[in-house]
């Protein structure tokens, strides 16, 4: 029988996130719409639907006086990203 798919990050831009953020420390909000090529808004939704599950942490500060948003995955998010690529192995087989 076949895992559940997490379905937090079932979603194409939300699976982008968490798989771009699995790679760094850290990601700005700037290189994340570009990596993605999604819509500032949409972009902006999508993290905070992870923030909320507890799967990403963001952080809003300033650099040279303009606003700098920094995202990065937490524990929770990393195994939850984990937990979903071993249930894709079982579909892949």
């Amino acid at each position: 029988m076949f895992k559940k798919l997490n379905p937090l990050l079932h979603s194409q831009l939300r699976l982008a996130i968490i798989s771009l953020l699995s790679q760094v420390d850290s990601a700005a909000f700037t290189y994340l719409k570009e990596q993605t090529h999604a819509t500032a808004g949409n972009l902006s939704i999508q993290i905070k639907k992870l923030e909320a599950a507890g799967y990403l942490q963001v952080k809003k500060t300033f650099k040279n006086n303009y606003p700098l948003t920094t995202c990065s995955i937490t524990k929770k998010g990393a195994r939850a990203f984990e937990e979903y690529i071993d249930a894709l192995k079982d579909y892949i087989g």
